[in-house]
């Protein structure tokens, strides 16, 4: 038997349809080589359902059978034999014995937004990518934040992070985002993913102040107030600057800011962009007006004493307090004992439950038609599993009800499998299928830069087993969506992890950061970041070369004037070659060949056949790969899209030869090679 002929997905030529409804009839297709096995099963629920053979393509027989779906969730993996030769296949492929944890799974219902599937998208850590309108800037000494110490406008835009970022601010904003949508455009940018801009003291903001508004600091301040502290206030550390107070609670600057948000999610949607942004649902910030413990909202018309302030607040049940000896009372349940980030007690609140869905619903509805939600620390929110369940599926019930359309991400690491396959989240930012064994394999770093393993560097099998593994905890719909990143808000930024330099930059240094990167393997991981199956999402500087450890020299400010424009016009590239092939956005995937040091994969569908190969040796490879196995001809050529090399990269075009089903090539050391099937 020829167990490498052996394949079926989820993908829509292999399940059709790919995302069926309840009680929809679905035909299920498994593939062989032609002439080679005597029967194959439908395994589903231990019954053997014999599938038939429904036709012949090239080298291949394809084996269909239809089935009715009646239960909300459908299991079945596929039985081969040849013979007394038996085997079994599942998510992760060939095996002499059935993996059931790695069965393929249907959810009747369950979708996921057409246009997030293999979607471009783009991170903005808003406060760093543009100052787009000086006059909303944050300025030195008008509040504190933390242990009492005042926050810092940054003149420099070059200065790197200092190691306590937090209160510093850089000026971007969303007048900044819209200034710069045509560089996005260009670039090939088809989604925007935002960094919390909601109300919030912080220049991360995911200490959220007021879900309700956006922070006029990213906004538009209309109304402002010249004054400073009073010698009085500043006695009281938990009192703010009336400067701040009118900025951030002038009902003039917040329908102004949240006007602007409308009107940057317009903009973008005419370019035909979409707009994600992000949710900070399981605690929010000391400041928040529900708990109010620095007195921001004290006195002011319009707005009810904080959880903090009073306990006949209305609040009160919105956070769990520790202790009852009010007016003394500071303890509260914090979000990893963080007393800046009080956990939101939604199983005691009804009330604070639905606001929160009111919430999830306004801001993906007119005016303001925002595309979807990534959520922060998703798996955290509530106080227990049943819980946090219940929360994300009438999350979703809610959000789906008002826009079928919106896409809901999940930060989650670890498998998501629960969340999934629960019907409540659509997927998640694609740390364990993608960045970690990335990073691992590329750079033999962890993705923080706080480790290195030579063991894992080019380590092929363990790429192989990792991605594997937490991609069959995934629904393919779920892996089409998936935010696949290099670099992030959290993270050490990819182009320093190829430095192999573990620290951070109270130790190390910003310098450190910047020191022999290796431009050859991040152009290594962009080629995969572009080619791999899910959403592929640039963090904004990441094209241009940007370098930092990890949070928060990864927050450098986006280095207009400074660009590595070759590095620019490698993405550009790359996300042309990606957009332009449906095999690359939601075809299915195959590994070829994996090796030391080398990966080569397979993208495809009926009719468009995509190569990768990947030689991470610092020396010259000849790599022999079995294309016959994605539908290529025997016989035939395979063209040239995109070759990178040490020095440089070309997108000329180049013919490699198909003979007996396999392409042999000399890859230069740290290249990237992809081409496709012209036969």
């Amino acid at each position: 038997m020829n167990k490498r002929a052996l394949f079926s997905d989820e993908s829509s030529e292999y399940r059709i349809p790919a995302e069926p409804e309840i009680n929809q009839p679905v035909t299920i297709r498994f593939r062989t080589a032609a002439g080679d096995v005597d029967h194959v099963w439908l395994i589903h629920r231990g019954v053997r359902l014999k599938m038939e053979k429904s036709f012949s393509y090239g080298v291949f027989d394809y084996y269909s059978l239809t089935i009715p779906l009646r239960e909300s969730r459908y299991t079945y993996y596929f039985k081969i034999a040849k013979g007394d030769q038996v085997c079994y296949y599942t998510k992760v492929g060939v095996s002499d014995e059935p993996y059931l944890e790695c069965r393929f799974w249907i959810l009747p219902g369950m979708k996921t937004p057409q246009w997030a599937k293999g979607a471009v998208f783009y991170q903005i850590f808003t406060d760093r990518f543009c100052n787009g309108d000086p006059t909303n800037d944050v300025v030195d000494d008008e509040y504190a934040y933390i242990d009492g110490c005042h926050v810092k406008r940054i003149d420099d835009w070059y200065q790197p992070p200092s190691a306590m970022d937090v209160r510093n601010f850089y000026g971007g904003d969303l007048q900044g985002v819209l200034d710069k949508l045509d560089y996005l455009q260009d670039l090939g940018v088809e989604a925007l993913y935002l960094n919390p801009i909601f109300v919030s003291p912080s220049n991360h903001k995911y200490d959220t102040q007021d879900y309700d508004n956006v922070d006029p600091h990213l906004g538009v301040i209309v109304e402002d107030c010249d004054g400073v502290l009073s010698e009085d206030e500043d006695a009281r550390d938990n009192r703010q600057s009336e400067k701040y107070i009118r900025r951030v609670t002038d009902e003039r600057n917040l329908k102004a800011s949240n006007e602007l948000f409308a009107r940057l999610v317009e903009e973008s949607h005419r370019r035909g962009m979409y707009v994600v942004i992000d949710g900070v649902f399981n605690h929010c910030g000391s400041f928040n007006k529900w708990m109010d413990r620095e007195q921001i909202y004290e006195g002011q018309e319009g707005y009810a004493p904080g959880a903090y302030v009073s306990e006949n607040s209305p609040y009160r049940d919105f956070f769990q307090f520790y202790e009852e000896q009010w007016p003394y009372n500071t303890a509260y349940d914090g979000w990893w004992d963080h007393d800046t980030l009080p956990k939101l007690n939604y199983e005691q609140s009804a009330t604070l439950a639905d606001y929160i869905m009111g919430v999830a619903k306004k801001w993906v509805s007119p005016p303001y038609c925002a595309d979807g939600w990534r959520l922060d620390v998703a798996a955290d929110l509530g106080h227990s599993e049943e819980y946090n369940h219940s929360f994300w599926r009438e999350f979703r019930r809610n959000v789906k009800g008002v826009n079928p359309e919106a896409v809901i991400i999940a930060e989650h690491y670890g498998s998501p499998a629960a969340w999934l396959w629960g019907g409540e989240w659509d997927t998640v930012m694609n740390y364990d299928a993608f960045m970690e064994p990335l990073t691992w394999f590329l750079t033999g770093m962890e993705k923080h830069s706080d480790e290195k393993n030579e063991d894992l560097l080019g380590n092929a099998e363990y790429f192989k087993s990792s991605m594997n593994h937490y991609m069959s905890r995934m629904l393919t719909p779920s892996l089409e969506v998936a935010m696949n990143e290099l670099s992030n808000h959290d993270h050490s930024r990819f182009l320093t992890r190829t430095n192999h330099v573990v620290g951070r930059v109270a130790e190390k240094g910003p310098e450190a950061a910047e020191e022999y990167v290796n431009l050859a393997v991040m152009r290594e991981a962009v080629v995969m970041q572009m080619t791999w199956i899910g959403a592929p999402t640039i963090y904004y500087g990441d094209e241009a070369g940007v370098c930092g450890f990890t949070d928060p020299d990864n927050r450098r400010t986006y280095p207009w004037g400074n660009e590595n424009q070759e590095l620019i016009d490698f993405h550009r590239d790359m996300i042309r070659i990606h957009k332009n092939s449906q095999a690359l956005r939601n075809g299915s995937i195959q590994l070829l060949c994996e090796e030391n040091n080398i990966l080569a994969y397979g993208r495809f569908t009926e009719d468009e056949q995509i190569v990768v190969i990947i030689n991470n040796h610092s020396d010259f490879a000849e790599v022999t790969v079995p294309v016959w196995r994605i539908g290529v001809p025997m016989r035939g050529k395979m063209q040239r899209l995109m070759y990178s090399y040490v020095k440089g990269y070309t997108v000329s075009r180049d013919e490699y030869l198909v003979r007996s089903g396999e392409m042999v090539v000399n890859m230069g050391a740290q290249s990237a090679l992809v081409v496709e099937n012209i036969s």
